[in-house]
């Protein structure tokens, strides 16, 4: 199949998983497109939200839809890296073993992932890295495709460990869910107060995501559309000589060569789902406050003023 077919297949498919996944969940379009458009590229999601806002439930709805293996892992301060990557025991014949942890699968909820402490942060790091895990000295290679969707409560901070700017970094999106409207909470009351149960039917398989990662990889881009968004990822950081009034006064870090990359990624995604051969500066509009949001720094000037992320990126747009 040529590109440019293989690229109107996915048109048609997307729009077909959307409705698929809106049997179960109501409205959300933005934070399920961002979800799915990482995973078009290989990517990893965090959503933030309060609790209660079926961050779980669509999670698990798309992995089936998608029809990959999900697996949630609930983030606690007694977690240890073992309890998520699996450990060596000794069989009757006195020979190691080894017995797979919840990280292998092909999609990952991390839930609360601010809950455990760093040591066992860093373990889920290198599996979202290296698409590998190292036990015993040995190295076990995990499933492809392979996604990590991590949740955090932006309310509690009792009891968290804040993610490292590092950790941070290996999340292509941070995604924010809001609250539905009254219209949308009405449909999600009446669909889990019945007794109707929905059916979520797998519309693909793991050798189609991988088939669609690569032909993301594949989709053209011009150099003016790359040009523009280096540019935009280095007007983030304050210490550079040309760094505007702004962002000196309201940024202490700026995003790093990471964030140029998923841009570009993204915005190829974007492209093809929208059924364009090349993303234009419009598509790296449309992914660059998932990408930035959580890759810069504001300063004590900022949280004073009251200004977001989404404010600064705003103005730098």
């Amino acid at each position: 199949m040529s590109d440019v077919a293989a690229i109107e297949r996915l048109v048609v498919k997307h729009a077909e998983l959307k409705k698929e996944i809106a049997k179960i969940i109501v409205g959300q379009d933005e934070v399920i497109e961002q979800i799915l458009l990482s995973i078009y590229t290989g990517g990893h999601s965090l959503l933030i939200g309060v609790p209660g806002l079926a961050k779980t439930l669509m999670v698990n709805t798309i992995a089936q839809a998608l029809g990959l293996d999900f697996k949630r892992i609930q983030f606690t301060p007694d977690l240890m890296p073992s309890d998520i990557l699996g450990s060596e025991v000794l069989d009757q014949n006195r020979n190691f073993k080894f017995i797979k942890g919840p990280i292998f699968s092909n999609i990952i909820l991390a839930d609360e992932i601010n809950r455990t402490p760093p040591k066992t942060q860093a373990a889920l790091l290198e599996a979202m890295q290296e698409r590998a895990v190292t036990i015993a000295g040995h190295q076990h290679k995990l499933d492809l495709p392979y996604f990590v969707l991590a949740t955090q409560n932006p309310i509690e901070q009792e009891g968290t460990y804040p993610l490292p700017e590092a950790q941070l970094d290996r999340f292509m999106f941070a995604i924010e869910l809001k609250y539905p409207s009254v219209a949308e909470e009405i449909q999600v009351v009446k669909n889990t107060t019945a007794d109707r149960k929905q059916v979520i039917n797998p519309l693909f398989n793991s050798k189609d995501i991988l088939a669609i990662q690569d032909l993301v990889r594949r989709v053209p881009v011009a150099d003016n559309v790359v040009e523009y968004a280096v540019k935009l990822v280095n007007s983030t950081r304050p210490n550079l000589d040309s760094a505007s009034d702004y962002v000196k006064q309201y940024l202490d870090w700026g995003a790093g060569p990471r964030a140029s990359q998923n841009l570009i990624l993204g915005a190829k995604a974007n492209a093809a789902i929208h059924g364009k051969f090349s993303p234009d500066i419009e598509d790296v509009h449309a992914v660059v406050k998932g990408i930035l949001r959580h890759r810069i720094i504001k300063n004590y000037k900022a949280e004073a003023e009251g200004i977001s992320e989404e404010d600064i990126i705003d103005k730098l747009l």
